[in-house]
């Protein structure tokens, strides 16, 4: 079942055509990942799915709603069910790590304060961090910072979230945890996730299914069995990461 729909969506900033007239479905359930080179406009497929960018032309469906359609109060409404963890995880300085995972709660429900701290204390619990929750930004290391962006992401139950370069910049042993981790919360939340990222090996391990961008298009989509079966050079050539092919250096 689809979750999510991008439908024959164009952008353009300025001058420079970032998507042209693509199309792409999102999966119930799934974790998708976007591959692609830097500027291809796999950011940008993150912001149009929280509504946070509207297409020059095309549709966004979310759950069937077409959210390029909404109002403001409609899109702040809708957004509080989508998650977003930032690529540098973008905490609040001043706040401890327990009031940045409680905010999205404080903000957008009428919980308790008793029920707040038991929900946060339980996502902090999943993405390990439950010592730190009176630490700050920064007091933690960098794969700290990215759990507690993965744990204010989905301490709502989201129906859908999305991680901007989640592993960018961090060592394998870090890497490997948080790709762990973000199949974990799919799993625990029964939800959708929809994963940026330029580490093919923790895309190997997390993709359920994988769509390649190049030049504003989506050139391949599929298992990740599939991606590597493709017969595309553009697709070969940066699985190989080999400066000799199509694509240009």
């Amino acid at each position: 079942m689809t979750l999510a729909r991008i439908d024959n969506v164009s952008v353009r900033f300025g001058s420079k055509v970032v998507l042209q007239n693509l199309s792409l479905e999102i999966e119930e359930g799934a974790i998708t990942c976007l591959i692609g080179l830097s500027g291809a406009g796999k950011s940008t497929i993150l912001r149009l799915l929280n509504g946070l960018r509207k297409p020059d032309s095309g549709h966004v469906y979310v759950k069937g709603v077409d959210i390029c359609c909404m109002g403001n109060q409609n899109l702040i409404d809708f957004r509080s069910k989508v998650g977003f963890a930032f690529q540098f995880a973008a905490l609040f300085d001043s706040m401890s790590v327990f009031d940045n995972v409680a905010l999205p709660l404080r903000e957008h429900t009428k919980l308790s304060r008793e029920k707040i701290a038991e929900i946060v204390m339980r996502t902090l619990e999943t993405v390990g961090l439950e010592s730190a929750r009176d630490k700050f930004p920064s007091e933690l290391s960098g794969g700290m910072l990215k759990r507690a962006g993965f744990a204010r992401a989905v301490v709502n139950n989201p129906d859908l979230v999305l991680y901007d370069e989640p592993t960018t910049g961090l060592d394998p042993i870090i890497t490997h945890l948080l790709t762990d981790t973000i199949v974990r919360l799919r799993k625990q939340l029964s939800g959708t996730a929809v994963v940026i990222s330029h580490d093919l090996q923790s895309i190997y391990m997390m993709a359920d299914y994988v769509a390649m961008l190049f030049e504003g298009a989506i050139i391949s989509y599929g298992t990740v069995d599939e991606l590597k079966r493709s017969t595309n050079p553009i697709v070969q050539q940066f699985l190989r990461g080999s400066e000799v092919g199509p694509i240009p250096i």
